[in-house]
Order: structure tokens, then sequence, then C-alpha cells
């Protein structure tokens, strides 16, 4: 029994603690505000967050336990199934009304493979990178090539079988933080912009539909694309009413005009607009808080990849900080009416399961990476820092 006892205590001095609690705090404040935003439209969604949550906690400590390395090892096979999950999309996807093929139903439980791709993304391309990094010139034009190609084609296959813009710019997003994080040269970027700025007129006269189109320029052409304010523009603009209602303090939980409203209120405020359902029934407080729990799990992955022993574990931690940083980005845009609506989830707050679990699961990763014990050569700089 007493090893046993100090098996735990071993392991909870190791593991991530601190990031564990923070992910805690941001998901039980998350439950909340789906508990008031869902408080018209039945109990089911509380239970599938809870239940998520749970499998969340575990995944936690599993992956926390799970040498990373040994996964990435595997590359061949992660590669499969982050096609094979996009791929089957193709034949079991749905688009939950949302234009976007990208959730599978299961016994009426939708589950977003996209979640699970950015996950195994990021352990892909963190282990390109270092085997180019430490075995090949990273700037060579061959090595950029292979990894441009990688992310060219995962994200061509995405969007044209889900149409997810939102999750493909997550790809982007991590994409260039990572090749930037393991010190490409600075003209591949500028390479980079110019042929970026040759293609988007191209994907826009021929890969984005009407209504893509309309949600980038509505926050800057709504008088143009939604005169009415009754189309497009409806739920863009209660999310800034449901806002700037809040105040400072907020309204109150269940006492939200916008978030209570069955009829004429915002439709998915459990989900895309939970961060306005927060802002309206807790005020610029609960917003102030939600950001800063957010910041905080970016900073401390960000943190642990500093102090890990590997460039591979620094790039998975960038690759992590950088995928909750542009969500929640994204999410503050849109509620805000400064970036366009591309349906990305509020990490750890929004509804969704798969996006919970995942989150949890991303998280174990980094606490995993802490938890490997550093080679001698590495403890003196380490303590640097």
């Amino acid at each position: 029994m007493k090893l046993k006892f100090s098996d735990i205590r071993s392991f909870l001095k190791r593991a991530d603690m601190l990031l564990f609690f923070l992910c805690l705090a941001a998901a039980t404040m998350g439950l909340v505000a789906i508990s008031s935003a869902t408080a018209t439209m039945g109990q089911s969604y509380i239970y599938v967050q809870l239940f998520a949550l749970l499998i969340g906690i575990v995944l936690y400590f599993v992956f926390t336990l799970i040498d990373v390395d040994i996964f990435a090892d595997q590359w061949p096979l992660l590669l499969v199934a982050e096609v094979g999950l996009i791929l089957i999309l193709a034949v079991f996807g749905s688009d939950d009304d949302t234009g976007n093929r990208a959730w599978i139903r299961f016994l009426g439980i939708g589950l977003q493979p996209a979640e699970v791709v950015k996950v195994i993304y990021i352990v892909l391309t963190a282990k390109h990178l270092t085997y180019l990094k430490e075995y090949r010139n990273l700037s060579s034009p061959l090595s950029v090539f292979q990894l441009v190609a990688h992310l060219g084609v995962l994200f061509a296959l995405y969007m044209v079988i889900s149409g997810d813009l939102g999750n493909a710019l997550v790809f982007f997003f991590v994409f260039v933080v990572m090749v930037f994080s393991a010190g490409i040269k600075l003209y591949w970027f500028l390479f980079g912009g110019a042929a970026m700025a040759l293609v988007i007129p191209l994907a826009w006269n021929y890969v984005l539909n009407d209504v893509q189109k309309n949600r980038i320029l509505l926050p800057y052409m709504q008088d143009q694309i939604d005169p009415t304010g009754f189309g497009i523009s409806w739920e863009p603009t209660r999310a800034k009413l449901a806002l700037s209602s809040g105040r400072l303090w907020g309204t109150g939980l269940y006492q939200g005009t916008q978030t209570q409203t069955v009829e004429g209120g915002l439709r998915s405020k459990h989900a895309d607009y939970i961060l306005a359902c927060i802002g309206e029934e807790m005020g610029m407080v609960g917003c102030i808080a939600v950001i800063l729990i957010l910041t905080a799990i970016i900073v401390r992955c960000v943190y642990v990849g500093l102090h890990c022993h590997s460039n591979f574990g620094f790039l998975v931690c960038m690759g992590m900080a950088s995928m909750i940083c542009f969500q929640l980005f994204n999410s503050v845009g849109m509620c805000t009416g400064l970036t366009p609506v591309i349906g990305l989830t509020l990490p750890f707050f929004s509804y969704g399961g798969s996006s919970l679990f995942t989150m949890f699961a991303a998280m174990g990763i980094v606490s995993g990476i802490r938890y490997r014990p550093k080679p001698a050569q590495f403890r003196a700089y380490s303590s640097m820092f």
C-alpha cells in the first residue's frame, strides 16, 4: 500500500497538474455556461458534455503516461489514420444543418473527426520537422516541398469533402507556427506570402461557394451582403447584442435575453457563440476569465515546450498552443464582429464531446512531455529558464 501511495505521489509530482487544473477549470466553467445556454433545449446537452469531460479526464492521465515519441515513430499508421478519418466523412459525414459535412452521427451522438485529425497532424508535423532539422537541411527546397505537400493535401482533401473552412484554417495556422518555431529560413515565409497572393484569388473564384464568401466578407460589408439583417448576419448581430447587454457583471445565469430566447435569439449559443452567452450572463468579467484561463493554458504549453529535452517535444507543445490560440482568437473575433463566422469551437468551453475529450487528450500529450525524465546533459540547460 505504501508503494502504491508513493507511485501516485511520484506521478502527481511529475505530471503537469497545473495544466490539468487549468483545463478542468475551463471545462467546468464551460459546463455551467452550456447548462444555461441549453436550459430551454433539454438536458441532453449537459449530460453529453459531462460524459465527454469524464472521458477527457481519463485521457489526460492516459496520455500523460504514454510516451508520444512511441506514437510518432509509427508515423505511417498515423498518416493512414489522418487521411482515413477525413475519408470517412465522404461516406458517413453529416452536415448537422451547418452546411459543412464535418460530423459523423452514431447513436444520435455527433463526432467531429477533424478534432482528432488536428492532434494527429501536430504530432506528424513535429516528427517530420524534427527529422529534417536533425538529419536533413530543414530549409532546403525538397524539405519545404514535403512539408507544404503534407499541408496542401490535407487542407484540400478536408475542404473538398467537408467544406469546413474553419478547421482547415487551423491546420494552416498550426503549420505556420510550427515551421517558424522549428527555425526555417525567413525567406520561405516571403515566398509563401507571394504564393498565397496568387492562390487566394483562384481559391476565391473556384473553391469557395457563395455562402463561404459571404461569411468572410460579412464583418466588413454587412450592409451590402445582408441589408435586412434577417439573413446571414442574424446570429453575429445577436452575439454583439448579447455581449453589450451583459456589461460588467452580466445579467445572471439563466437570465440573458439572447441566451434564453427560444425563437429569435442565438441558435448556436451553446457551440460557436458560447462566449457571447458568457458575456451576456456573466458579463465582461466572465469573458476576461475565459480569455485568461485559455491564455494561461497556451502559456503553459509553451513553457513545457521550452523546458523539455527534445526538438520534437518543443514542436508538439508549440503546435498544441497555436491550435488553442487560433480558436480563441477566432471565437473572440467572431462574437465581436471583427472576424468571419467559420464555425470553430471555443476550446474547453463550447459544447461538443469530441472537441472536449480531444482537447484533454492533447493537453495530456503536453503533460506527458513534461512527465518524461530529462537526460542528464539537458538538465543544466533547462535550469537556465
